[in-house]
């Protein structure tokens, strides 16, 4: 499990972390951000820590108590940390890739590489799992996500391979009939299956459905000074982000048509960061080449 959390230095960097304060890591995967964190806190300062996955979070407790006990790991979905926290945090952070054990780990079927039973959910108790949108979906139902979540331009002709090809049961069978199902330039390209795994693992853990309203929750959990940071790792996650971070850091649209603008429909944010990985961390992170960091600071 020793892999270098992505954006490490600057995550910590950018959260302005004060000894005594309060911090939230929506999606503490492996501990490698919340160890960090942890170690700059003073007995006054706390750690809140959400994850769904039972063999992260066991994996996390043990390694975070070999730094101090000023911490919690909430075995939820991060959609649900207003339920948790009823005060104010000097800090919130949310790393949105799949975390590296998570993919190395064969059984759980989140790599088209290594041999699995199609699974892909995070939440292991998640009734939703990659084997039944394999073969239960419908050709429009599947062509939309591989659209939607994948953007990927062959949708169609994936789709149809799949549907032609039930059963599917594996990781390496279900790569194999969408490699198949494109054209030979197209595969040269990077792994046909990439795209389209990344739209199943989104749709079974319903990913992009809850993070606009849990980045907005977690901006109303913070204190004036207080820091959002959140690393994405494709298009779709950033456009949300973007969208959210942009909302935040400007005056109301109604402010637009008045000569002053009141205090109320003023920015609540300002933009601290967009930053991404350095040639360095692309050398010793292969992982992090898609990866972008976001950071807002609340200002009222």
């Amino acid at each position: 499990m020793k892999h270098k959390s992505v954006l490490l230095d600057e995550v910590i960097k950018y959260l302005n972390i004060q000894g005594d304060g309060l911090y939230v890591d929506a999606t503490v995967g492996y501990a490698g951000h919340s160890g960090e964190v942890l170690k700059r806190l003073n007995e006054k300062g706390f750690l809140f820590a959400f994850d769904q996955d039972t063999e992260a979070i066991k994996y996390s407790n043990d390694k975070l108590s070999e730094i101090g006990d000023n911490f919690i790991i909430i075995k939820s979905n991060f959609a649900d940390m207003k339920k948790y926290i009823d005060k104010k945090v000097d800090g919130i952070m949310f790393d949105l890739g799949v975390s590296s054990p998570q993919l190395d780990e064969a059984e759980r079927g989140f790599s088209f590489h290594k041999d699995a039973p199609l699974d892909m959910r995070m939440d292991k108790s998640n009734p939703l799992n990659a084997k039944i949108v394999v073969n239960e979906y419908s050709f429009d139902k599947l062509v939309d996500i591989f659209y939607r979540y994948g953007e990927e331009k062959y949708a169609k002709s994936i789709a149809k391979a799949i549907i032609d090809n039930r059963p599917i049961n594996t990781t390496l069978e279900l790569a194999e009939i969408i490699k198949n199902s494109v054209p030979i330039s197209y595969r040269n390209k990077s792994h046909p299956a990439r795209k389209v795994f990344q739209a199943i693992r989104i749709e079974v853990n319903h990913e992009l459905d809850i993070l606009e309203n849990a980045l907005k929750d977690a901006f109303d959990l913070l204190k004036v000074g207080g820091r959002l940071s959140v690393i994405s790792f494709h298009s779709l996650e950033d456009k949300i982000v973007a969208h959210v971070f942009k909302e935040l850091c400007s005056d109301d649209e109604s402010a637009k048509k008045l000569p002053m603008v009141p205090d109320e429909l003023k920015a609540k944010a300002k933009k601290i960061v967009k930053l991404t990985p350095s040639e360095e961390e692309l050398g010793d992170n292969n992982r992090s080449r898609s990866s972008k960091l976001r950071v807002i600071e609340r200002i009222r």
